[in-house]
């Protein structure tokens, strides 16, 4: 609760057009920790490692989300933070996308609320005037791809047991046009085409080939090189660096800063749908099959 009223705070700050602090004051320490984050910040370097641990897979819970967006927004007024490295702690996986038990049975009220949360990490990583890099060293379906291709640049372990995509029509649900469009910006409008429609997962190979990640390399060098990638990135002049990248996205994030509310309405009403619900209930009961 303390998790989701701090976002709240933010948010409401965000509608003024400036940031502010929450309670959680910036830390002056190199490290900090919570039980779903850990958060290495190098101030010599000027970038942070934020490592994803919300056991089992980094699923994107509600409290989750809020607990990564007051992570960015700490890390986004602290001017000694340049650069942002994402990467996970979890065996496997880089992070599993959207918590699927926060779309089942929950009250249109609730899934508004997550919804929100969902909108915010976006605008938050998308918007960053911090270099950020995914070190993808794990699978990352879904929400997971969408953080992804939220930063600068994407470095996947060349693994042939991982994946990437946005695969949302495989559980029943639709991509939302901002999932679409930073899809469109990374791989162009005829792969994500076919990426939506199909709800297609990419081996690293595959994902390398369409530009839906930028580098592969050795599993145990994922975090080393982009370590390596981001000294390159920040020796780019900062204001020319941060006013070209707003400049490429910028249409994008004012689309969904304008219509918030509305696709906020638009994905209560589509989630809330018996037909929709049933097709979330058979995936669970499928994936429980799996692990039985």
């Amino acid at each position: 609760m303390a998790l989701r009223a701090a976002l709240r705070g933010l948010l409401s700050c965000s509608s003024h057009g400036r940031l502010c602090a929450t309670s959680t004051s910036i830390s002056q320490r190199n490290n900090s920790s919570s039980a779903n984050l850990k958060v290495d910040h190098d101030q010599t370097t000027g970038v942070a490692v934020m490592h994803m641990q919300s056991p089992p897979v980094n699923s994107l819970s509600l409290d989750f989300l809020t607990e990564i967006c007051i992570t960015l927004d700490k890390l986004e007024m602290d001017k000694g933070c340049r650069g942002l490295i994402i990467t996970s702690s979890q065996p496997k996986v880089f992070c599993a996308g959207l918590d699927i038990l926060e779309m089942y049975g929950k009250s249109p009220e609730r899934c508004g609320e997550f919804w929100k949360a969902v909108q915010e990490m976006w605008l938050k990583l998308y918007g960053s005037n911090m270099v950020t890099i995914a070190a993808i060293n794990g699978s990352s379906p879904a929400g997971g791809c969408l953080m992804s291709i939220t930063c600068d640049y994407r470095i996947m372990a060349d693994n042939p047991r991982y994946s990437i995509g946005l695969n949302e029509t495989k559980l029943g649900i639709v991509a939302p046009f901002w999932f679409k469009e930073t899809m469109v910006n990374t791989v162009g409008h005829r792969n994500t085409e076919t990426s939506l429609a199909l709800g297609l997962l990419y081996k690293p190979a595959e994902a390398l080939s369409i530009g839906l990640v930028d580098q592969l390399v050795p599993e145990d060098q994922v975090l080393s090189v982009a370590t390596q990638t981001m000294t390159k990135w920040l020796a780019i002049p900062e204001h020319a660096r941060q006013i070209t990248k707003s400049m490429m996205r910028k249409s994008t994030i004012e689309k969904l800063r304008s219509n918030r509310e509305a696709d906020i309405q638009n994905f209560v009403n589509f989630i809330t749908k018996e037909s929709i619900q049933k097709s979330l209930r058979m995936y669970m009961e499928m994936l429980k099959q799996k692990k039985a």
